[in-house]
C-alpha cells in the first residue's frame, strides 16, 4: 500500500450526525474551518512543485471547462494523506447506509487502506487526490469523478483561497436530478472550509419511498483573481 510512512491524524471535531443529515437532505455538507490559513497557504504553495504530482490536466483541451488541475503522486503530502484517511473513516458508515437504501450490493471497509487495496487489486492504482487552479474567466463544467469499477460515493473539496479577497465568483455548484425533481444549489465556502458531496448518485425520499437522485458538481466562472482548491477522492483510478 502506497501511503506515507508516518501518519499523525489531524484532530477533526466534526459533528457526523449533522453531516449525515445534510448529505441525506442536500447531497452535500460543509465542514467549516477544516484547515487553518497556514495550512491553506502551505497546500496552495505545493501547486508549483511539479514533483509532487503525477499529471497535469488543462481543462479546455478536454472540454472540461477552463483552468487546470494536477493529480498528486504517491506518497501523498502528509496533511492530504491524513485528511483522506480520517474523513473516509467518518464517511464510510454513511456510504454503506446509502448503498443499502439504493439496493447496491457493495459495502465499504472501515479503513481507507482496506478500500484502496480493493481498488488496487482491480487495477485502480493511480492516486486521485488533486489540486485545482483557476484564474479570471475559468470555470469547471458539471461532472462526476468516476475512475473505474470501484467508486466511493462521497468526496471532499477544500477551499484554499479567500473569497472576496483572492478571487470573486468561482462558487461551488451542485445539481440534482431525479425522476420527479431537479434543482441547483450554490454552496458558499470560506477559506479553509471543506464541502463533502455526492460523487454520482444518492438516495432521495419520494412519495413512493427511496429513489435515486443523480448529482453533478462544478465551479462557476471566476470573475477576478486566483482560486486554489484541494480535492479528496477516496477511490483510486485505473
Amino acid at each position: 500500500m502506497k501511503t506515507t510512512a508516518k501518519r499523525e491524524r489531524p484532530a477533526l471535531t466534526c459533528d457526523w450526525a449533522d453531516i449525515e443529515h445534510s448529505l441525506d437532505t442536500h447531497g452535500n455538507a460543509v465542514l467549516p474551518g477544516l484547515l487553518n490559513a497556514e495550512q491553506c497557504q502551505a497546500l496552495a504553495a505545493l501547486y508549483a512543485k511539479d514533483d509532487a504530482f503525477r499529471s497535469r490536466i488543462v481543462m479546455a483541451r478536454h472540454g472540461f471547462g477552463r483552468g487546470e488541475y494536477k493529480y498528486f503522486a504517491y506518497p501523498l503530502p502528509p496533511l492530504i494523506d491524513q485528511l483522506r484517511h480520517e474523513l473516509y473513516r467518518g464517511l464510510a458508515p454513511i456510504a454503506n447506509c446509502w448503498n443499502q437504501q439504493l439496493g447496491i450490493d457493495v459495502q465499504y471497509p472501515d479503513e481507507l487502506d482496506a478500500f484502496l487495496q480493493r481498488c488496487h487489486d482491480a487495477g485502480q492504482t493511480r492516486p486521485t487526490p488533486l489540486m485545482l487552479h483557476y484564474t479570471e474567466g475559468d470555470y469547471n463544467c458539471l461532472h462526476r469523478d468516476l475512475y473505474g469499477e470501484h467508486v466511493f460515493p462521497l468526496q471532499a473539496t477544500m477551499l484554499l483561497s479567500k473569497p472576496g479577497e483572492d478571487f470573486t465568483g468561482g462558487e461551488f455548484v451542485m445539481t440534482g436530478l431525479s425522476a420527479r425533481s431537479q434543482r441547483v444549489e450554490v454552496v458558499p465556502l470560506k477559506q479553509g472550509d471543506a464541502v463533502v458531496f455526492t460523487v454520482n448518485q444518492r438516495p432521495e425520499i419520494g412519495k413512493r419511498g427511496i429513489r435515486k437522485a443523480a448529482m453533478r458538481h462544478g465551479v462557476s466562472r471566476l470573475r477576478s483573481g486566483e482560486r486554489y482548491t484541494a480535492g479528496l477522492i477516496f477511490h483510486d483510478a485505473r
